[in-house]
């Protein structure tokens, strides 16, 4: 190797490790710098479902390409889950809050249900619905207990994608065990 690669590897390298540190940095700031009121919502009462991105299309439209037949349709970039019926009826569509750890974009299947656990951040959660696995992190649709919104750290790894407790009824009764689960990006 020589001289100048070396150098150049090694600014590359401290580089990547500044900007990694000034992200957990800033994710542990924005965790701790949240008002109390918004880190557990009372009981029964909805999570705060984010915005999603702004576009020319309908934000609850159901997404082109995406399946056929009764399907779960999850979007990554709006956030959002459609329950669907055959003939694209959409029985329901309802925002979620997102986990650290992302499914690829394709067609899943639920593979495991658990009607309570305690989550990946220590939060008792009630009908989970489990269709992918990443690097060994178990990906599915939960809904808290206590109907609290997620406080995400970005340095832990967790597969549960939150939803309401009555978004998360409503995803228990639908998504059975094989039930197609359609990832768009």
């Amino acid at each position: 190797m020589t001289p100048m690669a070396g150098t150049s590897s090694m600014i590359v390298a401290g580089l990547t490790a500044a900007a990694l540190a000034t992200v957990g940095y800033l994710g542990h700031r924005a965790a701790e710098t949240v008002p109390p009121d918004l880190r557990r919502q009372a009981s029964g009462s909805p999570a705060p479902a984010p915005k999603a991105p702004r576009s020319s299309e309908r934000p609850a439209a159901l997404p082109p390409r995406s399946g056929l037949g009764q399907r779960v349709v999850y979007s990554l970039r709006r956030d959002r889950v459609w329950l669907v019926d055959e003939g694209d009826k959409v029985r329901r569509t309802f925002g979620v809050s997102p986990s650290t750890v992302d499914p690829a974009p394709g067609t899943y299947r639920v593979t495991s249900r658990s009607g309570k656990v305690t989550g990946s951040d220590g939060v008792p959660v009630e009908h989970v619905v489990r269709f992918a696995s990443v690097d060994g992190t178990a990906i599915g649709f939960s809904a808290a207990v206590d109907g609290s919104a997620p406080v995400l750290d970005p340095q832990e790894r967790t597969g549960g994608i939150r939803e309401t407790r009555a978004d998360g009824t409503a995803m228990w009764k639908f998504a059975t065990i094989g039930r197609t689960v359609v990832v768009v990006p």
